[in-house]
């Protein structure tokens, strides 16, 4: 059995963390300059443990190994989102450098770039997943601040570089580690989380249109108010969701904007972004037909029309059963009674890799179940342990 190197462990995941360190967290934005010189960083590391270290044409981080025969895929994702965590996506890279490292033989780490999104969706796994074409690479830019990803990519000195795409029959599988990203392990004394799948998200653009005219002066029995109608909506879609949800469903209207957003005017245009996540296909179409209808509804009552209009619908990814009962296994041999099953609520580059190989992830907890904050944290013990775990089952699913 794989035996680790702890201190190795916490010292790797520290070392990584000065690049880009916010407080107690990182800031590590997709191409920043602290982004470009982790993944190099991160590519001496792969070679020093015997690996062939790379950086292909879209920012993906490689450690490939010349053994023959079938290989286990491990790693994560370097990125950070802004003044995040230090563990988020780091967390699974050390874990993956240090199975190369104690498993050896047959182990190989990858870095997917951009799973936090700044300048698409899961780009890097998309990519190596034969799912990002060069027209999609041409359209892409930087959310925050425009730069277009071909000119980051010249940046990094990426230009030309050809990506690295899947390559048929060469893996069993793909194993990434992260901290939870909730409080199901930390408050329930638990340690080991074996994801049974990701949840798909869901995602709308809601607006209402209506007619901005003098807040002091238009009658209320005149007025069409395109944010009164809207949070009308919203508040129809949280009296009703509970009721036919799954027991895990989440919905988020992450943003109400009005327009023009003054405090004398009535808004005549409203948008909300709006999303709901779930791993159950039925349940998304269940949730899908109701916010329409509720739509639907509210322009057959209503004095300002509604629009919707579909962002994105992923679909949900199961994780594959041999290797959740390989991490399952090695985490009762390392934390007998202290390892259970449950899906993710958050999106990650797994989801991708399951649609072309089976696919697993493990957790380990995350104090006050806090991520995508610069006081995300695990304890040392925790992070150790989780190593331990994590590299035992690489190792059964690689000898299965």
């Amino acid at each position: 059995m794989a035996r680790i190197d702890g201190e190795r462990v916490l010292r790797d995941l520290r070392e990584l963390a000065t690049f880009g360190a916010y407080k107690t967290g990182v800031h590590r934005p997709t191409f920043s300059d602290d982004d470009i010189a982790a993944r190099r960083w991160f590519v001496r590391k792969l070679e020093e443990a015997g690996l062939n270290g790379e950086i292909d044409g879209i920012g993906n981080v490689f450690g490939t190994s010349d053994a023959p025969g079938p290989k286990i895929l491990t790693g994560s994702h370097i990125e950070s989102q802004n003044h995040a965590g230090w563990l988020d996506g780091a967390l699974g890279m050390i874990y993956g450098l240090e199975a190369a490292r104690t498993v050896g033989r047959g182990v190989e780490v990858a870095g997917w770039c951009d799973e936090e999104g700044h300048f698409g969706s899961f780009i890097g796994s998309r990519s190596f997943t034969g799912l990002l074409d060069e027209a999609e690479i041409d359209r892409l830019a930087n959310k925050y601040d425009g730069i277009p990803l071909r000119q980051a990519l010249d940046r990094a000195g990426l230009s030309g570089v050809p990506r690295r795409q899947v390559e048929p029959g060469r893996y069993k599988g793909f194993v990434e580690a992260h901290i939870e990203q909730g409080d199901t392990l930390i408050s329930s004394g638990l340690k080991i989380g074996v994801v049974t799948a990701i949840v798909a998200i869901w995602q709308y653009r809601i607006t209402a249109t209506g007619e901005q005219n003098h807040a002091g002066t238009t009658s209320m029995a005149r007025r069409r108010d395109a944010g009164l109608a809207l949070v009308r909506l919203l508040a129809e879609i949280d009296r009703i969701f509970p009721e036919i949800c799954g027991p895990r469903t989440v919905w988020t209207t992450g943003r109400i904007a009005l327009d023009p957003g003054a405090p004398s005017i009535i808004p005549g245009r409203a948008e909300a972004l709006f999303q709901f996540r779930d791993a159950d296909q039925d349940v998304l179409d269940r949730l899908d037909a109701e916010l329409r209808r509720l739509v639907d509804e509210a322009n057959r009552t209503g004095r300002c029309p509604m629009e919707i209009d579909v962002m994105g619908q992923s679909r949900p990814a199961l994780m594959d059963d041999g290797l959740q009962a390989a991490l399952e296994a090695a985490g009762e041999a390392h934390a007998p009674g202290q390892v259970t099953r449950l899906p993710s609520g958050a999106g990650h580059d797994a989801q991708y890799l399951a649609r072309v190989m089976p696919a697993a992830m493990m957790f380990v907890p995350s104090i006050g179940g806090i991520s995508h904050h610069w006081t995300e944290n695990t304890s040392d013990e925790d992070l150790v342990l989780g190593a331990q775990v994590y590299c035992d089952a690489v190792e059964r699913a690689l000898n299965a």
